[in-house]
């Protein structure tokens, strides 16, 4: 059943409205991961849920307790729940998004203010830090509100809304809320809800619309090497002592190959090789090495082969390294050793790995790692955070209408999906409620989402907008 017609013209009659929203949202610095910008992920919270009051949504913002980050006690940044409809002969669906970011520096590299929607007219590109990560498809949502109430006609579908503020460091007190009221059952926040829809992820290219059924799971680790009870002088004390850089330098150099081979042993040999059948699936796909390399900004693919570097992405652990705390970085010669060192990476996890039976694994390895190093510095290791990955079915009448409203509005079957990244939260809903779980993605694959110059672009939201109300209209149309 696609939507009316007057929704679809309303959303391009109003795009500047639109675009004028996702600004406002751009300019909120709602990094959950930096202390100091606390305060505005709760001023985000309240933007969003002032956006769903305005279009008759009844919410209510949940607080999650308190959690430690980088050494200080802060308050955790509110849940917002919200619905609208309680209409018996309709569906319920419950949409999940977050609003806080990634951090982001203009001296980080970015073009242009990372928190200031900037527009290039001449690509049609919306940038800003959250725009696509995941304040846009939030707001896709707002619009589609909006439309329906200015044109006052009825939703398809009653709504339910969780939005949180810690997605990008960890979702904490989510779980515990989403299980809370999922046993509350009809009197809960999520009571009758039929199936849940998440716009959190990409395309996998540039042209071609997606739905996701699969994602990777996490684990994050922080190793901390140290020695000394100060930095040290390297003319004075280079080759008298041992040096926590280079035990930490060379303890991470035993976790990964240059191929992307995880080193550590038990952690690939988890995971069943593909089979044939499986191998064509990911041929089918459009995507190619071109488009890895165009999306990377450098020929760099791990391999020729479509498949196997797409598996490498859908259907495989990765490990990835990802900075070291606590070295000398700057202008100048700095001659410094230094007294501690700390170095962070991941695990992407596919079925069966779970942060439970692959941790372990990890923190035996780079403990028989660092003894045979004689290293008389000290070794700690902590585990910051993790998510089960996730596949659901992809043949239910949930995505068989998220299907039906792509190809209504990008006139192109959607490609199927699994993603390399890592929304835990989606498991928790799938296990909670036991209802079908749907990735419908609003941006592009060269979005950048956590990288310098994240953008959105405008036909993608303005048709993502009109993608995720048409979906509405689908899911009612039945079966």
């Amino acid at each position: 059943m696609p939507a009316p017609a007057q929704f679809l013209k309303f959303v391009d009659a109003h795009e500047e409205d639109f675009i004028q929203r996702l600004a406002k949202a751009v300019e909120i610095p709602s990094v959950s991961g930096d202390p100091a910008h606390r305060e505005d992920v709760f001023r985000m919270a309240s933007f969003l849920e002032s956006q769903l009051k305005s279009y008759g949504v009844e919410t209510k913002s949940v607080p999650l307790g308190t959690h430690k980050l980088e050494g200080k006690e802060l308050q955790l940044p509110p849940a917002i729940l919200g619905r609208i409809g309680n209409d018996k002969g309709k569906k319920t669906v419950l949409i999940y998004g977050h609003f806080d970011v990634q951090p982001a520096e203009l001296s980080d590299g970015w073009s242009h203010p990372p928190f200031k929607l900037t527009r290039d007219d001449a690509t049609g590109r919306l940038y800003g830090r959250g725009s696509s990560d995941d304040k846009g498809p939030v707001l896709g949502w707002v619009n589609v509100l909006h439309a329906h109430k200015a044109l006052n006609i009825p939703l398809p579908v009653n709504l339910r809304f969780c939005f949180e503020g810690m997605e990008e460091t960890g979702s904490e007190g989510l779980d515990e809320l989403i299980i809370s009221e999922a046993q509350k059952g009809e009197q809960g926040w999520f009571g009758g809800v039929d199936c849940v829809c998440i716009s959190d992820n990409y395309w996998l290219n540039t042209r071609t619309p997606c739905l996701t059924y699969g994602l990777r799971g996490i684990t994050y680790f922080k190793v901390m090497i140290s020695g000394p009870a100060k930095d040290l002088h390297s003319g004075v004390f280079g080759r008298m002592v041992h040096e926590p850089m280079t035990d930490l330098v060379l303890l991470m150099s035993k976790l990964v190959d240059v191929n992307g081979n995880i080193l550590i042993p038990g952690v690939d040999e988890m995971v069943q090789s593909p089979t044939e059948e499986e191998r064509a699936l990911y041929d089918s796909l459009d995507y190619s090495i071109q488009d890895v390399e165009e999306s990377a900004g450098g020929k760099i693919a791990l391999a020729t082969d479509k498949a196997s570097v797409l598996m490498g992405r859908m259907r495989s652990p990765s490990l990835s390294l990802h900075g070291i705390e606590g070295a000398f970085y700057g202008a100048g010669g700095k001659t410094v050793i230094p007294a501690k060192v700390s170095g962070k990476f991941s695990i992407r996890l596919v079925p069966p790995q779970t942060p439970d039976n692959v941790n372990p694994l990890v923190v035996k390895y780079l403990n028989a790692e660092f003894k045979k190093l004689n290293s008389k510095n000290t070794l700690t290791i902590e585990e910051l955070h993790g998510g089960k990955p996730w596949v659901e079915d992809h043949n239910h009448w949930n995505y068989e209408a998220a299907k039906r409203a792509t190809l209504e509005i990008y006139k192109q079957t959607p490609d199927l999906t699994r993603e390399g990244g890592s929304i835990p939260v989606t498991l928790t809903f799938a296990e909670a409620l036991r209802v079908n779980v749907l990735l419908l993605p609003m941006g592009r694959g060269d979005d950048g989402a956590h990288s310098t110059n994240e953008k959105l672009d405008k036909s993608n939201y303005i048709e993502g907008t009109k993608l995720l109300g048409t979906y509405l209209y689908e899911v009612a149309a039945g079966q």
